[in-house]
């Protein structure tokens, strides 16, 4: 059973959370010690626990119908252990939080409720963000940034147009990763009755919004100043990944998935670039 739910947590992609954390709490200005190590466990599993377990829980009828699911790119968490996610979700999350909060001002805490706002409203009712298209890219998004929004507020960094447009640009990236995942799931979605970004604008012009938000996202990094306006560059392997598939039918929609196979090697490789330029730029 727990390894079952550690599978539907994407350990694939619990760097995607910690990262910025632990990014935004050091550029800020924090030190290396027990805050520093609490937050990155938090966003590394209980935060991917229940981020990808409430999801699981709720999307089970579409993942059924998904051949994408059952494996990295998503659990079929089986209906016996809905209720025990949920439950583990809240078991896991609560601890670290309520010691987080102590640790922080209270700009934090607003940052951190809107972490966890995000988290649940996306998958569970009655918000379920995830059916509300564009909305639904936008408060994907939020699960990446937050964690970095949040570690500048428990440090106390100042809010310059630095931070904006690094958090700008990395909100638009976000957006753009989502709606370019959600086309190859058009055919289970719609065979579930689930509405997205993909199933309202169509894969043609959600690929195009995608290739759209990228280039904004690049086009605005530029705002750091040098050498940071560097990662601007970054951008380039996303658009090569998603632009043959800017004509994209939507009966052909599943073909995006050539594409999307090739976004969780990008990420490490963008990671890694991105490092070093933040480690020039410190």
């Amino acid at each position: 059973m727990i390894a079952e739910m550690l599978r539907s947590s994407r350990p694939l992609s619990w760097i995607n959370t910690a990262y910025p954390f632990a990014a935004a709490w050091l550029l800020g200005g924090g030190e290396v010690g027990v805050v520093l190590l609490v937050g990155v466990v938090f966003f590394l599993v209980p935060y991917n626990l229940a981020l990808y377990g409430i999801n699981d829980v709720f999307d089970h009828a579409s993942d059924l119908a998904n051949p994408r699911k059952g494996g990295a790119e998503g659990a079929l968490l089986t209906p016996r252990l809905h209720r025990p996610m949920l439950l583990a979700s809240a078991l896991v999350v609560l601890p670290f939080v309520l010691v987080l909060v102590m640790w922080g001002p209270p700009v934090s805490w607003m940052v951190l409720g809107i972490s966890l706002l995000a988290l649940v409203a996306y998958s569970a009712p009655p918000l379920r963000t995830k059916e509300i298209p564009v909305l639904d890219s936008f408060t994907s998004s939020l699960h990446f940034v937050t964690p970095a929004a949040y570690g500048l507020a428990l440090v106390g960094a100042e809010l310059d147009l630095v931070v904006v447009c690094a958090l700008g640009a990395f909100l638009l990236w976000g957006m753009a990763s989502h709606a370019f995942g959600a086309v190859q799931d058009i055919g289970p979605d719609r065979a579930a009755g689930i509405s997205s970004i993909a199933t309202a604008l169509g894969a043609r012009r959600t690929v195009r919004f995608a290739l759209t938000m990228w280039a904004a996202a690049g086009v605005l990094v530029l705002g750091t100043g040098w050498p940071g306006a560097l990662a601007g560059l970054l951008v380039l392997p996303y658009l090569a990944a998603a632009l043959p598939y800017r004509r994209l039918n939507d009966e052909e929609a599943s073909q995006a998935h050539r594409g999307w196979r090739h976004f969780l090697w990008i990420n490490y490789a963008a990671g890694a670039a991105l490092t070093i330029l933040l480690i020039l730029a410190a």
